[in-house]
């Protein structure tokens, strides 16, 4: 059986997007997400992406990482998957319902309100979220925020000096984050500029993560070092993001379509890649 696959990517951050809205695909869990997404044995990406029919939207989409664990939101890949459709759309994910649209540079998309609750992220008790009273190394008083995945985020002087290799699987996988998290280390530009790397629950480090940079300029807006439009740059380019007057965050940035194929479902549902 030969199943038809579209790769995309986000300023680099890459998808494979399977399209299950038909009668011809398998059901995909987490095996054959992280068989497809091994870039050595695979076709290799940052995300595999599912989209599904929905009830309540115009599509469902569904995103894997590469160690086949399941995630609530994709900035970058909402962008990829609203490319596809080529017109303004409404797109349910595990983090809630977005809508995107075609724009000026890219495609925007209202990620919905940013939520900061101790218990939203979730963390395993409460504390405050504008300044966790904890630290890693280097690494201190984070701000939390979720926005359909739960991220912290650390202000530092120069964040491409922060061994965020090393330090990012520390922080994740931390009995504080009983669901894990996303680390964004970030460093102040200007009144409307910030830089961020990431490393990006499941998949590591990454060239860019959409609701990396969300959450990140939120933070820099509640702490009142930025305006509510900042341009993030992340090691693949900017993105914009805006924290509009109805508190909804509006992501604007480019997708880009890399190629299109199809493979053989047997060989990465089966036995015959061991």
């Amino acid at each position: 059986m030969r199943v038809p696959f579209i790769k995309m990517h986000g300023l680099g951050n890459d998808f494979i997007v399977l399209d299950s809205r038909g009668d011809t695909l398998p059901p995909v869990d987490a095996r054959v997400a992280a068989a497809l997404a091994d870039r050595k044995t695979g076709i290799g990406c940052d995300q595999l992406v599912l989209i599904e029919p929905s009830t309540i939207a115009d599509l469902r989409m569904r995103i894997f990482n590469p160690d086949g664990s399941e995630v609530g939101a994709c900035g970058n890949a909402s962008r990829a998957v609203a490319l596809l459709q080529g017109q303004p759309c409404t797109i349910e994910t595990g983090g809630g319902l977005i809508e995107a649209r075609p724009a000026d540079a890219g495609i925007a998309v209202n990620m919905g309100a940013p939520r900061f609750g101790w218990d939203e992220l979730p963390l395993a008790y409460a504390m405050d979220t504008l300044a966790m009273p904890v630290g890693w190394e280097e690494l201190e008083s984070p701000v939390a925020v979720n926005v359909g995945n739960p991220h912290v985020v650390f202000f530092v002087p120069d964040c491409d000096a922060v061994e965020l290799d090393r330090l990012g699987p520390l922080i994740e996988n931390d009995p504080l984050f009983p669901e894990r998290v996303n680390v964004n280390v970030a460093t102040v530009t200007g009144p409307q500029s910030l830089r961020l790397r990431v490393w990006e629950r499941g998949a590591g480090l990454t060239r860019a993560c959409g609701t990396g940079a969300c959450a990140t300029a939120i933070a820099a807006m509640r702490r009142g070092l930025t305006g509510r439009s900042v341009e993030v740059t992340l090691p693949g380019g900017p993105l914009r993001i805006d924290w509009d007057d109805d508190d909804a965050i509006i992501m604007t940035g480019p997708a880009v379509e890399s190629f299109r194929g199809d493979f053989a479902w047997e060989y990465y549902a089966g036995d015959s890649r061991a």
